[in-house]
């Protein structure tokens, strides 16, 4: 399974019409190869540099969707997927675009293939969606992008 995107190359750098300096808007995913017994899929965008100073564990949740169709084959850009939304870091149920606050962090976006859908409610945070997903994950696919505000 390969989650792409053709506003970046993986391990390159986000623009900035994705982050909070620009439109702050999802940018375009494109998912090939899920496999075809899977039940759902989870999409989640987190950054782990954030400064310890400000969060103690390191890691702000830009974006959580849980439940999408096995059968989505992409994400269109400044379109939220269908699907449950989960609760993010800066409290929101939606696309938080990148906005490091120090210097250049990376940004993963990770996809995960599912046997299952999960019996979760709409607004669930990360840690309980991923403790969900265990002993369900088929296949997974990680897109990494860097960003620095200038």
């Amino acid at each position: 399974m390969q989650l792409t995107s053709s506003a970046f190359e993986h391990e390159g750098s986000i623009p900035s019409k994705y982050t909070c300096d620009g439109e702050n808007v999802n940018p375009p995913l494109a998912i090939v190869d899920a496999p075809e017994d899977a039940g759902s899929l989870v999409l989640i965008m987190e950054d782990p540099d954030v400064p310890r100073n400000l969060r103690e564990d390191g890691m702000w949740d830009h974006w959580i969707v849980f439940n999408l169709a096995p059968s989505i084959r992409r994400i269109d850009e400044a379109r939220e997927p269908e699907g449950r939304h989960g609760k993010g870091t800066g409290g929101g149920n939606t696309y938080q675009g990148p906005c490091p606050p120090d210097r250049e962090h990376r940004y993963f976006f990770k996809l995960y293939a599912l046997d299952t859908e999960l019996d979760l409610p709409e607004g669930t945070d990360k840690a309980t969606v991923e403790k969900a997903m265990e002993g369900h994950v088929l296949d997974q696919a990680v897109l990494m992008g860097r960003y620095e505000r200038s």
